[in-house]
């Protein structure tokens, strides 16, 4: 339970003058993001609950592939780019500077080479394979033009995985494992998404895939529509390993080169496209599964504070999270409010709770209304979020 009056959520009464879209001016005016500088975010605590939950989920179907998680660094030495070539490829997005020693490094953009570097020092046998390793972190990019909030952005949050198989049918198993494991994702986050075969641009390797949303602001043109990009994976064979002389011995005692394949998900454009797809004149529309809370109770009576307290705690005993207004401001206010944060349902305790002792509910999704007595709302909201409905 999170008492609005203690919690730390900012709303603005106006449209930010800086936001370009309806996902970025609902995420700033909410207060789930702080606009540090052009393509610059910080994550508030709406904003992190949100983020974590779609890390939870991608935790989830990734460990299930079989996938383990690890965390590289952010900061990369450019020599390792230059055993692929990649440090001119990305030249012009990379941010890179010198230490103290005179070391050139770079933010990473991303992880091939690093993962390549780590794997080649700990795997030397056919015995040990297949391996698939991801992370969730933050890549850096120069970007020339950042725009519309967390879509293109200088700072962004990632998670990045990679196979590595002996041979190019280990490669294609994989490969429609994480092609499972991302459509169970995007399922879970709440997205009606397409999936397309696409370039593999400066990744390299076969074949790869992208994962669309349909969107106004998205970047990519599908039969007609603009579409956003939530996530791409590829084959990359044996570019990476072949560049930075990754090797194992096969069953004859043979050094061959790692066959890899990578698979990305933008998790901070997740965030975007949910809010961008997911919402109306009011305010956000969350799914469940990645709402900040389930419930908004909306308090209008400062006396019946503890009521509101003791329906908030029985809701949470079947398993719902309820975000409580219990601040001293007006009903237009309040109400506003739970609309622009999206959160599922909005529980009204009022008037008709001091006469009768019922409890109003609006599903903000659909705007359904309805009235309960106490037993009756928390006997429906748990026939709405049994087992598995929220995921």
């Amino acid at each position: 339970m999170m008492l609005f009056s203690k919690s730390f959520i900012s709303t603005l009464r106006q449209d930010p003058k800086v936001a370009e879209c309806q996902s970025h001016k609902f995420l700033l005016k909410g207060s789930f993001l702080f606009m540090v500088s052009s393509g610059i975010y910080s994550y508030l605590p709406l904003g992190w609950k949100v983020l974590n939950k779609i890390n939870g989920l991608i935790r989830k179907h990734m460990d299930s592939s079989g996938a383990q998680e690890i965390f590289m660094s952010a900061l990369q030495p450019i020599d390792i780019w230059q055993k692929t070539g990649r440090d001119k490829d990305l030249g012009e997005v990379m941010f890179t500077f010198k230490d103290r020693k005179g070391r050139l490094l770079c933010l990473g953009p991303t992880h091939e080479e690093e993962i390549t570097e780590i794997v080649k020092r700990s795997v030397s046998s056919y015995k040990q394979l297949p391996v698939t390793l991801y992370q969730i972190q933050t890549k850096f990019r120069d970007e020339p033009r950042p725009r519309f909030g967390l879509m293109r952005s200088c700072e962004f949050i990632m998670k990045d995985a990679y196979s590595f198989d002996k041979d190019q049918a280990g490669l294609d198993q994989n490969y429609q494992k994480m092609l499972s494991a991302y459509k169970n994702i995007f399922k879970a986050c709440g997205l009606k998404f397409i999936v397309s075969e696409a370039d593999s641009g400066a990744m390299g390797g076969s074949v790869s895939h992208e994962f669309m949303v349909p969107g106004e602001i998205g970047e990519d043109i599908v039969d007609g529509q603009k579409m956003i990009e939530i996530g791409h994976i590829f084959k990359l064979g044996t570019k990476y390993s072949l560049a930075q002389e990754a090797f194992f011995l096969n069953e004859k005692g043979i050094r061959q080169p790692f066959v890899m394949g990578c698979y990305g998900i933008g998790v901070s454009r997740i965030l975007s496209a949910v809010a961008e797809v997911n919402s109306d004149s009011k305010g956000l529309v969350w799914p469940q599964s990645i709402a900040p809370f389930d419930l908004t109770l909306v308090v209008l009576d400062k006396k019946l504070i503890p009521e509101a307290l003791g329906l908030a705690e029985t809701i949470e005993s079947v398993g719902l999270s309820v975000l409580v207004d219990d601040r001293d401001e007006a009903a237009g206010v309040k109400f506003n409010d739970a609309y622009l944060l999206g959160n599922p349902y909005i529980a009204i305790i009022g008037k008709k709770y001091i006469e009768s002792e019922t409890i109003d509910l609006e599903v903000r999704k659909s705007a359904d209304k309805s009235s309960f007595k106490k037993e009756e709302l928390i006997k429906f909201l748990k026939s709405q979020n049994g087992p598995g409905k929220s995921d």
